[in-house]
């Protein structure tokens, strides 16, 4: 079976929503479907501007 690996950080949306979204999105019912692993980040850091914390994570539209 063809995989796909996704790596989703969220700050400001709850984790539980993120789960159902990609359950809902993901499942078939069949073996296979994947595995959701959840941890805590401890810091992100913004190369380009050196910006920590959750402001790293928003982009000004």
């Amino acid at each position: 079976m063809p995989k796909v690996k996704a790596e989703i950080v969220v700050s400001s949306i709850p984790v539980q929503t993120v789960v159902d979204a990609a359950r809902s999105v993901l499942y078939t019912g069949h073996m296979g479907d994947g595995k959701i692993f959840i941890y805590n980040v401890e810091n992100v850091v913004r190369i380009s501007s050196g910006v920590q914390g959750p402001e790293a994570l928003s982009y000004e539209d």
